[in-house]
């Protein structure tokens, strides 16, 4: 049966993206500070389909991970629409399911890439990503108060949070707003690297 779950980088004081966020300021201009190990990683600049990186480490393995067991994602309409301009023709290699309000016919990539535009909810999203993605696991893709929404509602089974070791001050925080009461929280797995901490958890509804 599919897992739901994210994997996502925050700072030191918990911020997942700066402010004034959108296609002309993506993530708010903090993806350096807090994606700077994951830049290293051929890996990465491999599943964007581009050209960079300077490292195949432990890192990549993880990167590479995530990407194999994604069967299908879901994320909110901020983060498609700063994707939207820049991304390579076929990125996911998987269907994409975006929250909006926005009534949009869906957008068929070449290749295996398909975005579609869900109006009526979490639910309705988590139901078509769990037919796509044929046993495979569904990722929350983000931003932020998409993720929020997944786990407010208690249907996120586990988290992987990559903490880099800077502090932002401000910008939009992952567990904003989150209920404390859902879940019973297990550490599964804390991964030491150069440029963050890997740290994996395993959640129990209450």
């Amino acid at each position: 049966m599919s897992k739901i779950f994210f994997d996502s980088a925050i700072s030191l004081d918990g911020f997942f993206a700066g402010e004034h966020r959108g296609p002309s300021n993506p993530m708010g201009g903090v993806s350096p500070k807090i994606h700077g190990w994951m830049f290293k990683q051929k890996a990465f600049w491999k599943h964007i389909k581009m050209k960079g990186g300077t490292e195949s480490g432990e890192d990549g393995n993880l990167i590479d991970s995530v990407f194999a067991r994604t069967g299908a994602y879901i994320m909110g309409k901020r983060m498609f629409e700063e994707g939207e301009v820049v991304w390579e023709e076929d990125l996911y290699e998987a269907d994409v399911y975006v929250l909006t309000h926005e009534k949009r016919e869906p957008w068929i990539q070449n290749g295996s890439t398909r975005f579609y535009f869900i109006n009526d909810g979490i639910e309705s999203a988590l139901e078509k990503a769990r037919q796509s993605a044929n046993g495979k696991d569904i990722r929350i893709q983000g931003g932020a108060e998409t993720i929020q929404q997944f786990l407010n509602a208690a249907l996120v089974d586990e988290f992987f949070i990559h903490i880099a070791p800077v502090f932002l001050g401000k910008g939009i925080r992952l567990f904003e707003a989150m209920n404390p009461d859902i879940y019973d929280i297990e550490i599964t797995e804390v991964i030491p690297s150069d440029l963050t901490t890997h740290l994996r958890y395993r959640l129990k509804r209450k």
